[in-house]
Parts: C-alpha cells; structure tokens; sequence
C-alpha cells in the first residue's frame, strides 16, 4: 500500500510554513502516528457518543467547540435535558472549560442562520461559557470547520476529538433508518419532505492527532484579527452582551498517548482575506485541502470512492479527468444530494455546477466515473451532507470541505485524512456505506471488497431503482437506495445567466491573485 510519506503532504506541500501545526512534528513529517479513528455515521451516531463525552467530563477538563451553524435547542438524544445548550452548560457550570468559536453568519433574510447562532452564543455564555461569534472571514465567505475537542486534565488517554460534517444544529440526528431529525430546518426544498432524511459523517479522533485538532482550535481562538470589520457591528454586539474578545485559553497539555495504529493528517482551508487582514497562522491562506486531495488522486489506481454535498465545477473535475486519463484502470464513484437543497435561481447556479464536474467526467471516461443519488425505503430523497472520500482503500478522508472551489480556497475548512498501515480503515468505511447504501449486511458486502465489484453492484441496484419507479413503483420495491444521476440538462441561456452567481456567489475564488493567475492551489 506504500508508506505514508507516499500519501501525505510534506511541511514543504502543505504551502503554509506559519501553523504551528508543523511544530508538533519534527522534520519533515506533518503529521501524527500512533492514533485510532473511528468513523461516526449519521447525526444521531455522533450526538449520542458527544453527548456522552461531555457529561463524562469533570472539573478542570477542557471543551471546544467550532460551529457553522449552532441551534441551541436541538437534542442530542432526543431527551429533555439533551440540548446542545444545556449539555454545555451543565459541562461548564461544573467546572469545565468550555469555550466555543462559532461563525457570526449572514442573515436570516438571505437564507442564512445569524439570529439562531447568536442565540447559542450569548445563551451559553449566561451559563458561564465563552462562545466568540467569529466573522474572520473573506466578503461572502464562512468559516464552516466542524470540531468539537474534549481534553482531560488527569486523564489523557480519554482525550478525544471529534472532525467532520455535522453541526450542531437542526436536521442533524438522523439515522440508518433516514426518516429525518424531527427537530428540523425550515429552508430545505420540498423535495425532502417535512423531516428532510441527512446523511453525514464525523470522525472520533483518539491519541496524538486530538492535540493537533485543538491546535487548530487555538490558532483561531487567539489569532489577534479583529472579529469584525465594522466598529457598527462591534458596537451592536456588545450593546447585545456578545463577548468580542477572546480570553486567554489555559496552557496546551501535551499530546495524549497513542490509541491505535492510524498515521492521522489534518488538511485546512483558509482564504486570502486581503486588505491587510490576514491570518497571523495563514499568511495568505492555507490550501492543503486541495493538495492533500491533488496529491492522493494523483496516486489513484483503481477506485476514487466520493460523498460530497456538491462536486462542483472544473477546478475539481480536472483533478480527476488527468487521473481517469493517466489510469485506465481507474472508477470513480461520487454519491450526492439527489437535488439541491435550495429553490429558485440558486438552484440553476448549482446545478451549473454539478453539470460542469460531471460533464468533464463522463466525456473523459463514461464507462468509468458513476454518480448517484439516495432515497429511503418511502422514497423520499436523502440529503447527503457527508463528505467524505476513500482511494485504493489506503487514503480517506472525512471532514468539513466539499469538492468545489470555494472549500479549496474560499472558507475556512477542516478535514481528517487516514492512512493505515494494514489498509483496513479505508476499506472498511468504503463497505459499511456501501451496506448502508444497498441496503444489506455488513458482512455481505465483503464480496464487494474488488472495486469493480462494488461499481458493477451500484450500477445494478441503481438500475433496478429506477425501472421499479419507472413502472410507477408497480411491484415489489428492490433492495438498495441508490438512483442514478445524469449530468443537468440546463439551456444555454439559464447557463449563461447562472454562470456569474455560480463563480461569485456559490463557488467563489479565494486565492491569491497570483495563484489565480497560474491556477495553482
């Protein structure tokens, strides 16, 4: 399977000699050995463990918590008592320290979450909490990372960090089962019902790399940006009792103990904010997301196994059209939101770019590359939020980044990538999906364990899906959730008046002018 450094990136490829990340691990070895990752799969999978881990944790213990969107009322077991307000606040009325970094948001009035984050930060910081609403970010952009680190003070070996997807909001606790959070969002498209089905992933990180995930947590929490441009904005929020600046954290523990046989490397998204406003840890940005994933494509040979909210745009597509070119042995599977999550216009700009990725696929290698869709046993389709990729069963990833180019280069993201010496965590997250997916045993997808194999299985459920809903879903209803997916069929006229909102506003750009000159990440 070749040994990590043939996989991972380099100090020198990371491209971003400031984190303090590289200072963990001496030479040239960005990365830790000596960890156990464990792949958490749906909402409700993860809540239920995270809200175990902090009930569990004792005085003097430390929480953080990163949040693209924050409901302060949603269960984490769908008890009373669960709440991720209550849960973080009991945890730091007892002498935990919880601190909390979440993205200040645009407004509700386009569509975004600003009022229920702000809700979440100034409620726990009345339980004793600090909760920091962040707006460090480019114009339009987000910080969208997903983690949530539990350190013990007397006893490292229960460390633990969780990498991925899931926020800690609304429409999260789904599971296998997919019938929806009944706590839900109110901005899904109809297509997903009352309780839209989720589908995502996190990773429970154990051993040296939790002390690299806080790492990421502190260089934001003490980077000195200002929190805000706007002295406006600054003003409103104190006047509203908004913590606007972050107190001094305790001194960083040493890492934890080794926990397993996983080498563990974190890949991060942070855009160029110009103007004299740059990240003390990322002059410039960091784009190890899109090297990281440059670089392990690049050593594809048989299966490129993806599922991403997204997989937008030429940028990315590009990336696998030269490995579909170099290997013709190669099969790319991409499983996606059968639809878009939003109506209107914004839908055309998405689908524009779904329709650039996947063209430049199919004409490259149409035998070769197959995207699909999910829906649960009624029928109703699952929003797959997950992002997560799996390659030759040696290299994966789960984490907060899409394939597109505005988490290459745009938002501030965060994702765990594995290689395992055995190269059996790749495989093994590949097959339980696939179960998942087709609607069968764990043990009966070993057979799918050859890439072709699990490509020819997709492709027959898939098929059988969509005869049986072509017959009005006469008949017995066959195994499996998989629907296949052609690329959009968009006019050129809705192309050409969608193309400037996709570029700008859904997948923007944020690199360095010079980077964007040479087109390089």
């Amino acid at each position: 399977m070749g040994v990590p450094e043939d996989w991972l990136l380099t100090q020198t490829e990371r491209g971003n000699p400031q984190t303090r990340l590289d200072d963990q691990h001496p030479g040239d070895r960005a990365w830790s050995e000596g960890n156990l990752v464990r792949p958490l799969i749906h909402g409700a999978t993860y809540f239920a463990e995270l809200f175990e881990r902090i009930e569990a944790t004792r005085p003097g213990d430390l929480v953080l918590f990163t949040d693209w969107q924050g409901d302060a009322d949603e269960r984490l077991t769908g008890e009373p008592g669960s709440e991720v307000i209550e849960v973080l606040g009991r945890a730091d009325e007892r002498g935990v320290d919880v601190r909390g970094l979440v993205w200040r948001s645009h407004s509700e009035s386009i569509g975004f979450t600003a009022r229920e984050n702000a809700q979440l930060g100034r409620g726990l910081q009345r339980r004793g909490a600090e909760v920091i609403l962040d707006m460090r970010v480019r114009t339009g952009g987000s910080h969208h990372q997903k983690m949530v680190v539990i350190r013990h003070q007397y006893d490292p070996s229960r460390d633990v960090a969780y990498v991925g997807g899931i926020d800690l909001c609304h429409s999260r606790r789904d599971d296998a089962m997919h019938g929806g959070d009944p706590q839900v969002l109110d901005t899904m498209a109809d297509e997903y019902g009352a309780t839209p089905p989720w589908h995502d992933i996190q990773a429970a990180i154990t051993g040296p790399a939790v002390h690299d995930v806080e790492t990421v947590f502190r260089e934001r929490w003490e980077d000195p940006t200002t929190l805000r441009r706007s002295p406006i904005v600054v003003l409103h929020d104190r006047l509203r009792g908004l913590d606007t600046s972050p107190d001094p954290l305790p001194e960083q523990l040493p890492p934890p103990p080794p926990a397993g046989r996983h080498s563990v490397q974190l890949l991060r998204t942070y855009p160029d904010l110009r103007q004299g406003r740059d990240y003390a840890f990322a002059r410039g940005g960091e784009r190890s997301v899109a090297r990281g994933y440059t670089k392990a494509v690049e050593k594809a040979r048989r299966l490129v196994y993806v599922e991403d909210q997204y997989l937008w745009g030429h940028h990315v597509s590009n990336v696998f059209v030269e490995a579909l070119r170099r290997q013709r042995g190669l099969h790319v599977i991409a499983v996606v939101p059968m639809h878009p999550d939003v109506t209107g216009f914004s839908r055309t700009a998405q689908l524009l770019g779904r329709r650039r990725a996947m063209l430049d696929m199919h004409r490259t290698a149409p035998d070769r590359v197959s995207v699909y869709g999910l829906e649960n046993a009624a029928g109703t389709p699952i929003y797959v939020h997950a992002k997560t990729c799996t390659i030759d069963d040696t290299w994966a990833s789960i984490g907060s980044d899409n394939f597109n180019r505005r988490s290459w280069t745009h938002d501030s993201e965060l994702s765990t990538v594995v290689v395992d010496p055995e190269g059996e965590f790749a495989r093994d997250l590949r097959l339980t999906l696939a179960a998942e997916h087709l609607d069968r045993s764990r043990e009966d997808v070993e057979e799918l364990a050859e890439p072709e194999a699990m490509f020819a299985a997709y492709a027959d459920a898939a098929t059988a899906l969509d005869a049986w809903h072509a017959r009005d879903r006469s008949g017995p209803r066959p195994p499996g959730r998989l629907r296949r997916l052609e690329p959009p069929r968009l006019g050129v006229v809705r192309r050409a008046l969608a193309t400037a909102p996709y570029l700008l506003l859904h997948d923007p750009d944020g690199r360095p002018r010079p980077l964007r000159r040479v087109d390089r990440f």
